[in-house]
């Protein structure tokens, strides 16, 4: 199932990496900030120089080491999901939660949340993880459980955006997979009506008497969208691949079934960044037979829109053609399921994008509270579907740039949902901390990083520091 043999590091090159860390806090000098130097992010927000170099974490990328047996990886902080994947397929066994994108972070998925189609059985990735070392403000490196005197930061960590603390090594939950998935496609005439199927599937786990594995939707217009249901099979009479010339989100509404591999599964979004490589013109098929395979990553469109937004060439090409400035609206939403429908309609008669990308979730209450994770509270027991959409719409004369997120915040938060914060965010102050923590995230913070030589959540979301 893997793509290559699977290559752990074993925990002697671990305890070295981790060493080398060490050696580089011992070096900052007494309160200085503690920043990471990264190769890769998955934010979609800019961020203010600070002008320092952060920490070299180049030795804690990958995966330490798998057990089989227990259905335990032990994983370094920046290992991203395509290497994980790949030394766990090589054991017939994949993360409870995949991300879609290959180069997310596992420690990056945790702190900044995490979702895909298993979300609906599994929850999110912060959900399955054992137990993991976090590197904190003060310089230390905690180990902290459910159960043990660190609790408190493991509850905090997740939606904490590194401002708690940098993971070093996280120990999650895997599952068997089988080599294939078979995938449905079924249409629906509204938006009703797919958010009705989403809802029966979440419920008993299966469809039309075969069980379902994986659940995720798409919505192309009011009275097109399509509920795209996977399940597990040994075998599989073809095999499609979506790597290349052909098109996932497309296929699906081309075709009622497919069958893919479970590495090609889980990265189904990756080629065309679920459907945003059409922004970039990789979608035309010209275009398309002159990129090389190698080229048509979620990560090599990162770097191109990452560097539109340093320099700005395109916005100012653009505006010389006499075209209206936009905003960028790249969010993802929850609200429970049963407000689902109304934030659809509402999206869709508002913000001109589409398609929308619809998960169902629903969280376990391991913390045995009713909002068991207290800077992401959405509740245990309650099912909610995620909803991304990913573009940027035109400001209108006499419009402001924030606009329509400001909208799109409040509509969320009339829907009792909850917005990921890995984009543009524009909360005041007050009602964020009512949103992301408050109390309980000052005394954490406090406790954890007392000279606050990690940013402020706050600061570092909306204030993008």
């Amino acid at each position: 199932m893997a793509r290559n043999d699977e290559v752990t590091l074993g925990w002697a090159a671990h305890r070295g990496a981790v060493d080398d860390l060490a050696g580089q806090l011992q070096e900052l000098p007494p309160g200085a900030p503690v920043r990471l130097a990264k190769r890769t992010s998955n934010l979609f927000r800019p961020r203010t120089e600070t002008g320092r170099a952060g920490l070299d974490v180049s030795r804690l990328r990958g995966v330490i080491e798998v057990d089989p047996q227990a259905r335990i990886a032990q994983v370094q902080g920046m290992c991203t999901y395509e290497d994980l994947v790949d030394a766990t397929l090589a054991h017939g066994l994949m993360p409870h939660v995949v991300p879609q994108l290959k180069t997310i972070t596992l420690g990056g998925a945790v702190t900044g949340l995490g979702i895909e189609s298993s979300s609906f059985r599994n929850g999110m990735p912060h959900e399955s993880v054992r137990d993991l070392d976090i590197l904190t403000g003060s310089g230390e490196i905690v180990t902290a459980s459910a159960t043990n005197e660190h609790a408190d930061l493991y509850r905090a960590f997740p939606n904490s955006y590194g401002t708690l603390g940098y993971s070093v090594r996280l120990a999650i939950e895997l599952e068997a997979v089988t080599a294939y998935v078979h995938l449905r496609h079924i249409r629906a005439h509204s938006v009703d009506e797919l958010v009705a199927t989403l809802g029966r599937v979440l419920e008993s786990r299966e469809f039309d008497g075969e069980s379902v594995d994986f659940v995720d939707g798409v919505v192309f217009t009011r009275t097109e969208s399509y509920a795209v249901l996977g399940t597990f099979t040994a075998t599989a009479p073809y095999l499609s691949d979506y790597t290349g010339q052909r098109i996932f989100y497309r296929s699906i509404q081309e075709r009622t079934e497919d069958y893919l591999t479970i590495r090609d599964y889980l990265w189904r979004w990756d080629t065309d960044w679920f459907w945003c490589s059409r922004a970039l013109k990789v979608q035309h098929p010209l275009v398309r037979r002159l990129v090389p395979r190698r080229y048509l990553r979620s990560d090599v469109y990162g770097r191109i829109i990452r560097f539109e937004n340093r320099h700005g060439w395109y916005a100012a090409l653009q505006h010389r053609g006499g075209a209206l400035p936009q905003e960028r609206v790249v969010q993802d939403i929850e609200v429970p399921i049963e407000r689902t429908a109304e934030f659809v309609d509402w999206f869709l008669a508002t913000v001109p994008i589409e398609p929308i990308w619809l998960c169902p979730i629903r969280i376990h209450d391991r913390q045995h509270g009713v909002r068991p994770w207290p800077l992401y509270p959405i509740e245990a027991g309650r099912d909610y579907v995620n909803i991304g959409f990913w573009s940027a719409v035109d400001i209108a004369p006499g419009a402001v740039d924030g606009d329509v997120n400001r909208a799109i915040e409040a509509k969320v938060s009339a829907l009792d949902g909850h917005k990921s914060l890995y984009s543009d965010a524009y909360y005041d102050p007050e009602n964020f901390r009512s949103l992301y923590g408050g109390e309980e995230y000052a005394r954490v913070k406090k406790l954890y990083d007392p000279d606050g030589r990690l940013p402020d959540l706050y600061a570092k979301v909306v204030g993008r520091r």
